[in-house]
């Protein structure tokens, strides 16, 4: 369960978070929000599929780290094996709250439930005068990013939606141990109908910004074969 609070130089002046990786820290997931606004970074390491919200009214954007709930092929010996680690997961035990206002300022909470919190060892969240850390101040960034990539991203999968890009995926994994893993419930980018759009639409998308993203999803689904072996090895290993 979560137990979010706003943060505060008062409450939290001691608090420290714990920066190693692993399961114990709440990264054993198989996958995490991503932005468009961060495919280009993401798509050097992991494949980025898309999956219909559970309204069915809208798709979101998934950074996929394994193939079975629970999973993170990432993580090796307290460390995350990746050049770059999607802000939805480097971002915890943070988070963007509402302002406290209707014209205020959006502020950071933190998840007063997390495994990472402690106030005996980790990184300081305020120094002694109760001043942000350079910590905070790098986390507080990336609070900022994600927020704006997630306010940016509406016009994203409306376009993909308007020029039915997406396509389902259903992909099933003979591993070398003779187990079958499937991938279902995903979308990925339809290159065939992507090739068919017409020039305007391109035109439009290009100039919206969306065709990189695009592209960029596209891409990373090179990464697929990478996650499979990272399996075989995981199971190879014991």
């Amino acid at each position: 369960m979560s137990d979010h609070a706003l943060l505060n130089s008062e409450a939290h002046r001691e608090l420290r978070v714990r920066t190693e990786r692993g399961a114990e820290f709440g990264d054993g997931v198989m996958c995490c929000l991503t932005m468009p606004t961060e495919f280009r970074q993401v798509q050097n390491e992991y494949p980025i599929l898309f999956r219909l919200n559970p309204e069915r009214d809208g798709f979101s954007a998934l950074a996929m780290f394994g193939f079975e709930t629970g999973e993170n092929l990432f993580l090796e010996n307290g460390r995350w094996d990746g050049r770059y680690v999607p802000l939805a997961v480097d971002v915890k035990p943070f988070l963007i709250g509402l302002p406290a206002s209707q014209d205020g300022e959006k502020q950071v909470h933190v998840d007063m439930a997390s495994p990472r919190l402690g106030s005996a060892e980790g990184m300081r969240v305020f120094d002694e005068h109760g001043r942000p850390t350079p910590y905070l101040e790098e986390i507080a960034e990336k609070l900022g990013a994600l927020d704006d990539g997630y306010q940016n991203s509406a016009g994203f999968f409306a376009a993909l939606r308007r020029y039915e890009l997406l396509e389902p995926l259903t992909l099933e994994i003979t591993l070398d141990d003779g187990s079958t893993n499937r991938l279902v419930g995903f979308h990925v980018i339809d290159e065939e109908r992507l090739r068919a759009l017409e020039p305007e639409a391109v035109g439009e998308l290009h100039a919206q910004g969306h065709l990189m993203p695009i592209f960029m999803a596209l891409a990373s689904l090179s990464n697929l074969t990478e996650l499979i072996a990272r399996k075989n090895r995981r199971l190879s290993h014991g």
